[in-house]
């Protein structure tokens, strides 16, 4: 089975440098409590890890 990431926005992307926004947009997500499923893959870690202070991760079984 593959693992998958629950990702939750938990912070608001306002008075946030441009990347941070752009991230989070890349991540699916726009506004806090939106939640997207990804893959568990080093690109969306390293995603994750650049906004881990605006979302939640969960690891999921897919």
């Amino acid at each position: 089975m593959t693992k998958k990431l629950k990702i939750t926005q938990t912070g608001s992307v306002i008075d946030r440098p441009l990347r941070q926004k752009l991230t989070i947009k890349a991540l699916g997500l726009g506004r806090p409590n939106y939640q997207t499923i990804h893959n568990d893959t080093p690109q969306i870690r390293g995603m994750v890890r650049k906004v881990s202070h605006l979302v939640k991760v969960e690891e999921i079984e897919a």
